[in-house]
């Protein structure tokens, strides 16, 4: 689930998934997969809401392997 997004769209813009699915342009439903996680938002799609909440797009987004909310990165050679 993309956490830092849910968080800025409910409490910072007090907006709808319905609203959000609306600002880019696709479905309520495929929103609220790709908010979920169970699909990833394009590059485009994530430019967008950084501008709509005026943050960089690694401060919404966070990459698949960020482990438990730390600063630590897991790297493909296991270390």
């Amino acid at each position: 689930m993309q956490l830092v997004l849910y968080d800025l769209r409910k409490n910072q813009k007090k907006m709808t998934q319905e609203q959000m699915a609306k600002y880019l342009g696709i479905a309520t439903k495929t929103y609220r997969s790709k908010e979920l996680g169970n699909t990833e938002f394009t590059m485009d799609e994530m430019f967008e809401i950084a501008r709509l909440f005026n943050k960089k797009v690694d401060d919404i987004f966070l990459p698949r392997t960020y482990h438990n909310g730390t600063k630590e990165f897991k790297h493909s050679n296991g270390g």
